[in-house]
């Protein structure tokens, strides 16, 4: 698929969607004079407008205008089970029929159920509760800190670890994954904060021996979110744990995604590999605000009185919030009762996905690939990334071969191909998105008619 300018296109695509959804439209005039662009999350604030939700249930989520649109989205990959699982929505019912669920500022059993339950099936040894993905990725690294006493951080270009002042470097492709991806971030602290590349080695193996005197911690996440949804390779991630353990390094797996998503419980084992600490959220929450770390009893310790407390690991007004901790532990709990029909479910619909969509892409001449899609440990990713390379020799094995736009074509997929699937009902997310298991092989097959109908309004 050569270059092209796609300006017109949008424009044309733009006019459309005025008219496909004109109450979302005017809600969308009144939220920009109230919301910065109109919301409070950048992913979500689609162009030139998103859908506003009226309900969602299952596959699918409906908005003002009155459209089922098929999801894909599905609460930022969390939804496991599809939106609005009755096992999660019948239960807070019941807990709020009772005057009970809101914010007391007090702990409850519910909280230590979550805690038992995530250590059983992952293996750390404390846990700690926050409310979201970026504040227990900034707690570890933290946590790695104090413990090493040691000051830089090792991660990989492409990989997205929240919105804190260590996770704010070598997120986009510019400058190779080099640049600081906001102003604001003290220059002594992105000093501290070294790149690598995802599913490399021998490069990992050399940044180790230029810094090893230096790092507190590598974390990684197993399957790399924005960089691509691309598994590890087994490789990458034994080397990591080789190379952690020979020079005293914190190993940092950041599942906030991929827990709970591919077994209930970490995605680490499946490779073999035992993280320092672990960082959940998403699945965890059963749709509710809950993330968390986990690890070694010798370094969540720090946070406790028994040491002083010298990390200062509050975790936030909200942490161990009741509802969130109800709702967490029973759809944890459901997808610990129910593994052997949940997860297999997931791949069977990913194989089917992986196999149809790129075909529609083929018989309208242009080549469209999954990134990540040759992987030992995780064949049938339930995540998926639809990329669209300029050459065919293109392995997609990091983010470096997906975020490139020298390499791929970054516009038609996020700019054109998202608003065209947004006129056919069908809400995706880089390409498309997140499977769960209320999604149908009926679904699959929309998906791919939506595909062939937005490539007529693009090609046309």
């Amino acid at each position: 698929m050569p270059k092209q300018d796609y300006r017109k296109v949008i424009q044309k695509l733009f006019e459309e969607y005025r008219l496909h959804a004109p109450k979302s439209l005017a809600i969308q005039k009144q939220a920009e004079k109230v919301l910065v662009d109109g919301g409070s999350h950048s992913l979500r604030l689609i162009e030139p407008f998103p859908p506003r939700i009226q309900s969602a249930q299952g596959g699918y989520v409906t908005d003002v205008d009155g459209h089922r649109i098929l999801d894909f989205w599905q609460g930022h990959y969390a939804n496991v089970l599809g939106h609005n699982p009755p096992v999660v929505t019948e239960v807070l019912a019941d807990v709020f029929t009772r005057r009970e669920g809101l914010h007391t500022g007090f702990p409850d059993s519910s909280q230590v159920d979550l805690a038992t339950l995530i250590s059983q099936q992952t293996g750390v040894e404390r846990v700690r509760f926050t409310t979201s993905g970026t504040l227990s990725t900034m707690y570890a690294i933290l946590l790695a800190r104090a413990f090493t006493k040691r000051e830089m951080v090792l991660k990989v270009g492409g990989g997205w670890h929240g919105a804190h002042l260590w996770g704010l470097k070598g997120v986009s492709h510019k400058q190779g994954f080099k640049q600081v991806d906001s102003v604001g971030v003290p220059d002594d602290v992105s000093a501290d904060v070294i790149i690598t590349k995802f599913n490399d080695p021998q490069r990992l193996e050399d940044v180790f021996r230029k810094n090893n005197d230096q790092l507190s911690c590598f974390i990684v996440e197993p399957v790399i979110g924005a960089g691509g949804m691309i598994p590890a390779s087994r490789e990458f991630l034994l080397t990591a744990r080789r190379l952690c353990d020979r020079y005293g390094v914190v190993l940092i797996f950041d599942e906030v995604v991929s827990g709970f998503r591919y077994r209930a419980g970490d995605v680490g084992k499946l490779y073999g590999v035992r993280p320092d600490l672990l960082t959940l959220g998403k699945a965890i929450g059963g749709g509710m605000p809950v993330a968390a770390v986990g690890g070694k009893a010798v370094i969540m310790d720090l946070v406790g009185r028994e040491t002083g407390r010298q990390v200062k690991f509050s975790g936030g007004t909200y942490s161990g919030h009741p509802a969130s901790m109800v709702a967490g532990k029973t759809f944890v709990q459901c997808l610990i009762d129910h593994e052997t029909e949940i997860y297999p479910r997931l791949a069977q619909l990913s194989r089917d996905i992986r196999k149809k969509v790129p075909k529609v892409f083929e018989d309208a001449g242009i080549l469209a690939r999954f990134a990540g899609a040759e992987n030992d440990v995780l064949p049938n990713n339930s995540l998926h990334t639809l990329v669209f390379p300029f050459d065919p020799d293109n392995l997609l094995k990091s983010p470096e071969d997906v975020l490139d736009p020298e390499k791929c074509d970054v516009v038609f997929v996020e700019n054109v191909l998202k608003l065209a699937m947004l006129l056919e009902d069908v809400h995706i997310i880089h390409g498309l998105g997140a499977v769960s298991t209320a999604h149908t092989e009926q679904d699959v097959d929309q998906l791919c008619y939506a595909y062939a109908q937005a490539l007529k309004k693009i090609i046309r």
